[in-house]
């Protein structure tokens, strides 16, 4: 076993941004250029710390998350991929992801990123109305991120994502198609598209009567099947429940963590699945710093999962995929068939015509994507089962 070599993946967190959005419960703030290159030093001792004396894992993804990655001064990107390379190793074919936002990156830093192995970028848009993306908080106006898309591609990324929102405040059914009507235009080979979540202690939850009202569950709905409609009627596969891709760009780091697989976290609040043991890094960004990559005071949460834990996340994740579940892959994690375990939910909802099974796949029918989360409450396990 101590010769054997697993893909992974790895997660990376920057919790720097230029300005905090009014909807954002991540943990991203401003901060100057001696506290970013303090905390990537850490960050690179953190990698350095964890792969040491370890066998070499082969990773298959690397995901630059935030906050901003692209906010790090010039350089430190590549840094931290030095190091990556020197700790694991790199598969050939790696997905290396960095979310940026508009107006953040430049052809010099661009052709950084490419350099340092960067080739999937993946841009906040968020909106193409430029009024709401002022109400939300964005530092970029469309007119940024048409020409950021446009940097990235003279620079060689073939493989861009935009992040979209939907229900936002004041947002349209007609705003909502006049956005995908700019976006579709330019053939991103990935779409993201999320509904607005009111998460508790953000401005916009704290400050909610400041806004325009946000649409009602009605419109919200509506929303969701423009979403499904324009996405597809431009060539788009839906492969989760609010990713769109071109056949071949589904996101494998996505994948990776819908399929249950393993991953390292590096950064603050970043979370990694090592084996049976799910942890998260500290959330204070100078703590993080002070302590300089010591892998026994970083990591908090620290959860032993247990066999029905690891059933119940393989449920809940691998049902989010339009592909949904492979049953031999239930069979060969956790050694028995899924309907031992799952015989009675299964079932249930299949009658309801929730799931629908076809040869060893198991996945959400249509109707049962529009509930997903009452389905997959049904697969949470209780004590006794």
């Amino acid at each position: 076993m101590m010769n054997k070599t697993y893909e992974k993946g790895i997660y990376i967190h920057i919790p720097f941004c230029v300005h905090k959005c009014i909807y954002c419960d991540f943990l991203s703030a401003p901060a100057g250029d001696a506290v970013k290159y303090a905390y990537t030093k850490a960050l690179i001792n953190e990698i350095r710390n964890t792969a040491d004396g370890q066998v070499k894992d082969k990773i298959t993804s690397i995901f630059f998350g935030g906050g901003t990655p692209s906010v790090l001064p010039d350089g430190c990107i590549a840094d931290i991929l030095t190091t990556v390379r020197d700790c694991f190793d790199i598969s050939d074919d790696a997905e290396i992801t960095m979310e940026c936002n508009p107006g953040t990156v430049n052809e010099s830093r661009l052709s950084e990123y490419r350099k340092a192995g960067v080739n999937r970028l993946s841009f906040g848009l968020q909106s193409a109305d430029n009024n709401e993306l002022k109400m939300l908080g964005r530092i970029h106006t469309f007119e940024q991120f048409m020409e950021s898309f446009r940097l990235a591609r003279a620079a060689g990324f073939n493989n861009i994502n935009v992040d979209l929102m939907s229900a936002i405040p004041g947002q349209t059914e007609k705003s909502l198609n006049n956005t995908f009507d700019m976006v579709t235009a330019l053939q991103p080979e990935h779409i993201s598209v999320y509904s607005l979540i009111l998460e508790a202690g953000t401005y916009l939850a704290d400050n909610i009567d400041k806004f325009p009202p946000i649409p009602d569950e009605d419109e919200d709905r509506r929303m969701y099947y423009i979403t499904k409609e324009r996405l597809y009627s431009a060539g788009y596969e839906r492969y989760e429940i609010s990713n769109y891709s071109r056949p071949g760009y589904e996101c494998r780091h996505n994948l990776l963590y819908w399929n249950r697989g393993e991953y390292y976290g590096y950064g603050c609040s970043a979370a990694g699945l090592i084996g049976n043991v799910r942890y998260s890094d500290i959330r204070d960004v100078n703590k993080y710093i002070e302590f300089n990559g010591d892998i026994g005071k970083l990591h908090e949460n620290i959860e032993i999962l247990t066999k029905e834990d690891a059933m119940e996340e393989f449920m809940f994740l691998g049902l989010r995929k339009m592909a949904g579940i492979d049953m031999n892959d239930f069979q060969n994690r956790f050694g028995m068939p899924i309907e031992k375990v799952y015989e009675k939910e299964i079932e249930s909802n299949i009658n309801k015509g929730l799931l629908t099974r076809q040869a060893d796949m198991l996945k959400l029918s249509e109707y049962g994507i529009d509930i997903c989360n009452t389905v997959m409450s049904d697969f949470i396990l209780t004590d006794g089962d």
